[in-house]
This record gives structure tokens, sequence and C-alpha cells, in this order.
């Protein structure tokens, strides 16, 4: 398996032109033509193209620099927090763009024209199924402190899609709480899901002494769903449940819930009867973790 991995990414990197100082003909190597890409129209900070790329400081800052000196691109403090510094295309750097994204789109066409109708279907299918799993493998979960800004943006997500999907108003005040330090060690653990440096998905646990562990405010965002991420995250969650003692943990959801509903089925989790007065619950779960 390791040698097909070696010998994939051999002749992508050589059939992309990643070993090319000129890529797609013009004057810069893959890299700085990817940066432009990512920085795209709208201009972005600094950080999210560092976490995006995986690229450390230092090796974006030359980057960064080199698109400078060319004069495609601006950096300078964010508008809103001086801290931040933003990357911006200039008029050059846009049309650079352009013609990368032309350049880009001829060369898609020039991959698939030597094959057949049914290769072609094959090669796409194949390609959308890689950049599903690589995605996939590039999740992290991090247990964060509930009051961290990447856990309070996934609980502000996770209540407007529930308040989206749903008739009933949704107050996390009320009913089975998940307040922060009820989620916070030792009475609990909150887990943020990340892609590509991005908050993507959230989920927390609540420990009780001699009692059943509760799994609260499980969300993934609707851009990370189908890479596996749910049953991931409901794992580390149960995982957390039983080293903090628990042999048995229970959770609530909503009819409106489909798809999680679904996920909770089809990990072990059995329906019982309602084990609390939450208001919004439609469907109240157990699962034994021993």
């Amino acid at each position: 398996m390791v040698e097909q991995v070696r010998r994939f990414n051999r002749v992508v990197t050589e059939r992309v032109g990643a070993l090319n100082d000129h890529f797609l003909g013009r004057e810069r190597p893959l890299g700085e033509a990817r940066l432009l890409w990512e920085i795209g129209p709208e201009g972005c900070e600094v950080r999210i193209l560092r976490a995006r790329l995986g690229l450390d400081s230092g090796y974006l800052s030359r980057l960064l620099r080199s698109l400078e000196a060319a004069g495609l691109v601006t950096v300078a403090a964010g508008a809103y927090d001086r801290r931040v510094r933003v990357a911006h295309l200039t008029a050059a750097g846009r049309r650079e763009r352009a013609a990368l994204d032309r350049l880009s789109d001829e060369f898609a066409r020039s991959l698939l024209a030597p094959l057949t109708a049914k290769q072609r279907e094959r090669l796409v299918a194949a390609m959308h199924e890689v950049e599903r799993l690589l995605s996939a493998a590039n999740v992290q979960i991090t247990s964060l402190d509930p009051e961290h800004t990447d856990a309070q943006h996934c609980l502000r997500e996770y209540f407007a899609e529930l308040n989206r999907r749903s008739q009933r108003g949704f107050d996390p005040t009320v009913g089975a709480t998940a307040l922060p330090h009820e989620v916070r060690p030792p009475d609990g653990e909150f887990f943020v899901a990340y892609l590509y440096g991005e908050a993507v998905g959230c989920g927390a646990v609540k420990h009780h002494a001699d009692a059943p562990a509760e799994i609260k405010r499980m969300w993934i965002a609707p851009k990370a769903r189908r890479l596996g991420l749910g049953r991931r995250l409901l794992e580390r969650l149960e995982t957390c449940a039983r080293a903090g003692g628990a042999q048995v943990a229970h959770l609530e959801t909503s009819a409106v819930l489909i798809e999680a509903l679904s996920l909770y089925r089809s990990t072990g989790w059995v329906e019982v009867p309602a084990f609390n007065e939450e208001p919004f619950a439609d469907h109240w779960l157990e699962k034994s973790l021993t």
C-alpha cells in the first residue's frame, strides 16, 4: 500500500507540472500559483493561508515576498485588527490569477482528451474519491476550552442549523444543558474538528460519577459531511466518556437531524425511554461502552 501511494504521488507530481519552475508556462512555480489562487479576489488572512495549505511560516513568507516583488500581491495589517496580516491581490495579481484559471482549465481538458468517454468517467470518479479520502485524512480533532473562539463558532453554526431545520426555537440554556463549566475538565471535555485549519465540527462530553456520561453538541459543517468525520468524532467522544469512567453513554437528538440519527443507529446506539426533559429532543439513545 505504501509503494502504491508513493507511485501515485510520483505520477501526479510529474503530470500536473509540480516539478516545473514555470507552472502552466507562466513565470512562477506551482507553489506561488497556488497561493495566488488561495488568496482569491477577496483577499485572505496569512494565518488562514498557512493553515489551509499546511505551510510553515518561513516558507509562506518567502512565497509572499516573491509575489510582492512581482507586483502581484500586497500584505498589510487587517482593517479591524492590526495584529492580523492580510494578503490581497493587486490588479496585476487578479489578471495573473485569471490567466492561471484559464490555463488550468485547458490543462484539465488535455488530461481528459486522450481518453475514451468511459475512461474519462472512471478517471473523474476516481479523482473525486481520492479528493474525498485525502480530505478525510486531513481532519484533526482537538480538545479545546468550550469558550475558545473556534468552539464558539461551531456552537453558533450548530444552533443556527437547528433553528433553520426545525419549527421549534432551540434554546441552549434550557433543558439538557452543556454550559462551558459542564464540558470543561474535570467535569467534561469539548472537542473541535479541523479541516485544513478551519473549524468544521464539534462535540462535547459531560462526565457524571456513577451515572451515564452525556454526549452533547455534536455537529459537522455541511462542507465536511460525507467524509466519515461524524463517525470519527463520535468515536472520540465515546472514548472520552469511557476514559472518564462511564460504562454507558446517553444522548438525545431531534427528529429533524436525520443524518445524525442514522449515524447513531448504525454505530450501536439504541433508543430508550426519555431520561431527561430536553424540550427539543424527539429521540433518546443509549450505548454500552464496556
